[in-house]
């Protein structure tokens, strides 16, 4: 259990950069030996250390004035806890990939969800965007792995924003399970239709699922958890699915985050399906808008960019998954440059298997580059602000976390400058620069989420690491059983169908590609 309530004492963390945030003109907002006043979880007061430690002497300090102070960063786009890999899935493109999925063996969500909540805060996230794979099995226990997922975060005092994926077609390939099935041998066609019926499609009953997460979930006084939809993607839902959930957000006056644009296959679908484009479609549902993040956007042409950014709509861009997934790199530059938010996730795993979003951030800087000397890049401060406000945003708690404010949650990361800085660090060096170019997890020293220490000198302080590494170990090393087995088995003699029903999909032209590193001529 979390015993570490917010105290009503006051605190004041201090450091010798205070980095509150970055503007839209790429200006980091940076007070040197600076400070905060937290009290009961909200930023109360900042300003030169000297003057708060002076005004407030019975406040508790933390950090020193050596330290680098910043605002909590925010995976806005996360599902899992043990990664593929270590279920034993090996990288494959996405549409081969997620059906293998279904061969995983099971885990405690409480359990597996704090295992990547600690490799979070360990790197500085104190903000998650919790993408569920949604209900399946009885509908009297469709709540049971959203509680224990939301009860895990609760217990480590990490803000959770949770969505589940919605989808009511086409849920093993990019076209009509039925035909499908029919193209199936006997026993996989049997097998995959028992899987299938564990699923619930019918748009009714997932608004109602829907509705019974907001209720428990929402809008706590604590300010600590959100709940939003993630429409799957455009091959996974229906128009009326779409619609409703449309039609639910606005209801509920809630985020929306859809899977689009992931790979080149998905582009195709959206073609056949629509006559068009995915992001058109969108548009003319009406679903388009600030309220909306586009997961991945890898494949969007110009004319998308120009409909996300006519209305407002933001993306989230994830990096690592791109790379491992071979979906490809997002045109972030070209997103940016028309005024589109883009915000920073992890999806299921960094290029480390692990979820360290100071890596993220670097791995998103260098990504954006075309060779040429006339090329600008994105600055890290711009990167910086998609791993903090633009996070914050698209995750349902925009003006609460992001930067460090009076009135804002006290969502704070506290990083040992000086080992940042060994053994030399140019006092002309960019602050910003130098934290997305060198900071390492290691140097986290503590993290902060609602004034509550999560993180104090380097080691989770609301639950116990090595006992919950210790159960994890404990509940994977059992012998799988008989129906584990089966899966596995499934899974794998299932790969030569999904192959052959994308053989002959077109790609496009790596000539149309908005980032070219190399050419043969």
């Amino acid at each position: 259990m979390n015993e570490n309530p917010a105290s009503t004492q006051s605190t004041i963390v201090r450091g010798r950069h205070v980095l509150c945030g970055v503007d839209g003109d790429d200006r980091a907002r940076i007070i040197t030996d600076g400070a905060l006043l937290i009290e009961a979880g909200r930023i109360a007061e900042i300003g030169p250390a000297s003057e708060l430690i002076a005004r407030h002497p019975g406040a508790a300090c933390i950090g020193r004035p050596t330290d680098l102070v910043m605002p909590g960063l925010v995976n806005a786009h996360h599902h899992t806890g043990l990664t593929p890999l270590q279920h034993g899935t090996p990288f494959l493109p996405l549409e081969l990939w997620l059906p293998r999925f279904l061969g995983w063996r099971g885990l405690d969500p409480y359990l597996d969800t704090l295992y990547s909540a600690i490799e979070m805060i360990e790197s500085g996230v104190t903000t998650v965007q919790h993408l569920h794979g949604g209900p399946v099995g009885p509908r009297a226990r469709w709540l049971d792995a959203p509680d224990a997922i939301m009860r895990a975060y609760a217990e480590i005092g990490m803000r959770a924003s949770f969505s589940f994926m919605w989808r009511d077609r086409n849920r093993i390939v990019y076209g009509a399970d039925e035909t499908f099935l029919a193209s199936l041998p006997s026993p996989l066609r049997e097998q995959l239709a028992a899987i299938l019926a564990t699923a619930q499609t019918l748009v009714e009953t997932l608004t109602e699922h829907f509705e019974a997460l907001a209720e428990r979930w929402g809008q706590p006084a604590d300010g600590m958890s959100r709940v939003q939809l993630a429409p799957s993607n455009l091959q996974w839902c229906t128009r009326e699915s779409l619609i409703a959930q449309r039609d639910l957000a606005q209801r509920h006056d809630v985020g929306l985050h859809m899977h689009l644009l992931e790979t080149p296959y998905q582009r195709r679908f959206a073609e056949m399906d629509t006559d068009g484009s995915a992001v058109r479609h969108l548009a003319d549902l009406g679903l388009l808008g600030p309220r909306m993040t586009i997961g991945h956007g890898i494949w969007c042409s110009d004319a998308d960019i120009a409909l996300l950014a006519e209305s407002g709509t933001c993306v989230c861009h994830n990096a690592s998954s791109g790379l491992r997934l071979r979906s490809g790199i997002a045109p972030v530059k070209e997103f940016d440059r028309a005024g589109i938010p883009v915000a920073l996730g992890i999806d299921q795993a960094g290029i480390n298997d692990d979820r360290d979003m100071l890596q993220e951030m670097r791995l998103a800087w260098n990504l954006q580059r075309t060779p040429g000397h006339a090329y600008e890049p994105l600055s890290e401060a711009r990167i910086f602000r998609m791993a903090s406000e633009h996070g914050a945003a698209t995750t349902g708690f925009a003006g609460l976390v992001g930067r460090l404010e009076p009135g804002r949650a006290a969502d704070i990361v506290v990083i040992d400058w000086e080992q940042l800085a060994q053994p030399y660090l140019d006092p002309d060096a960019e602050i910003v620069s130098a934290l997305v170019q060198r900071a390492r997890t290691g140097m986290i020293r503590d993290v902060l989420i609602d004034g509550r220490h999560v993180l104090r000198d380097g080691r989770i302080a609301t639950i116990d690491k090595e006992k919950l590494l210790s159960e994890i170990e404990a509940a994977m090393q059992r012998p799988p059983s008989e129906a584990e087995t089966a899966r596995r088995a499934f899974v794998k003699a299932l790969d030569p169908h999904l192959r052959a029903f994308y053989a002959d999909w077109p790609l496009p032209s790596a000539a149309d590609a908005y980032r070219s590193f190399n050419a043969r001529r």
